[in-house]
């Protein structure tokens, strides 16, 4: 497996900072914000995209994904929403990155039936243009369909293998979900593992990684004993906790952390 941070844990941080402490603490990758107050976003002209490609490679780390936010089962037309997909799909391709993200984005008295069918739609409807781009898009497990189970129902009526699924695992363990659980139900569209931790159920408040309560072990070993080598990316919520401890000074630790518990899973 190969491990990335995402920017949401370095709010604001230019670029060529981000990428350097990439490589001094042995990132193999980076899962870029993608919002107006980050210094990536769909409004950058191409002439910055290409840039940013450059940095990238010049600095030896991969773009893992980009971390957007529409809200695929919202109310209200789908013409937004889809065009909001269709301009992360092409800033992902114009930087090199495989992946999207999105969320669910289900509102309260929307039956499940109904959120479900609209993401689908809207996620059908991308997946087309996606695959022409040669980009993911990953539902992530979170809000309105926050386990496995929930994502594959929206999944099983896209079918479409350029949408697939992003595994948070908070959102799942908050949801009563156990890894393996989780790893059934979304490993036929899995694209990489969003790990972090936490104090409790009630103090989300980001933790380095080994320091909370969450299953990382339990999470690492299951994927390990079905052979799966993809991207743990950990997502260090500090853009929400402005008290928390900064993510620069925990880097190294917690790659160190994911490296034990996969020699440990082995």
């Amino acid at each position: 497996m190969k491990f990335a941070f995402s920017t949401l844990g370095v709010p604001g941080l230019p670029l060529p900072d981000v990428l350097r402490l990439a490589a001094e603490h042995g990132y193999h990758g980076v899962e870029v914000r993608a919002h107006p107050e980050e210094p990536v976003h769909p409004g950058l002209d191409p002439a910055r995209r290409a840039d940013i490609a450059a940095e990238f490679k010049a600095a030896g780390v991969e773009v893992l994904g980009l971390a957007g936010y529409a809200r695929v089962a919202a109310p209200g037309d789908d013409e937004p929403v889809v065009a909001e997909i269709r301009g992360l799909l092409e800033l992902a391709r114009d930087l090199g990155a495989p992946y999207v993200r999105v969320f669910p984005g289900g509102a309260d008295g929307q039956s499940a039936e109904e959120a479900d069918a609209v993401a689908a739609r809207r996620l059908g409807t991308a997946a087309e243009h996606a695959a022409d781009l040669g980009v993911r898009i990953l539902l992530e497990t979170h809000d309105s369909h926050p386990t496995g189970a929930a994502a594959m129902r929206v999944l099983g009526l896209v079918g479409h293998r350029h949408v697939g699924a992003l595994w948070d695992v908070m959102h799942t363990w908050l949801g009563g979900e156990q890894p393996s659980e989780t790893y059934a139900a979304l490993s036929p569209y899995l694209g990489y593992v969003q790990v972090k931790d936490i104090a409790s159920a009630s103090d989300t408040t980001p933790l380095a990684l080994g320091a909370g309560v969450l299953p990382l072990a339990e999470c690492v070993e299951v994927l390990s004993r079905h052979g799966w080598d993809g991207w743990l990316c950990w997502e260090y919520e500090k853009r929400w906790y402005e008290d928390a401890a900064p993510l620069p000074g925990l880097l190294t630790a917690g790659r160190e952390h994911l490296g034990r518990l996969l020699n440990d899973s082995a």
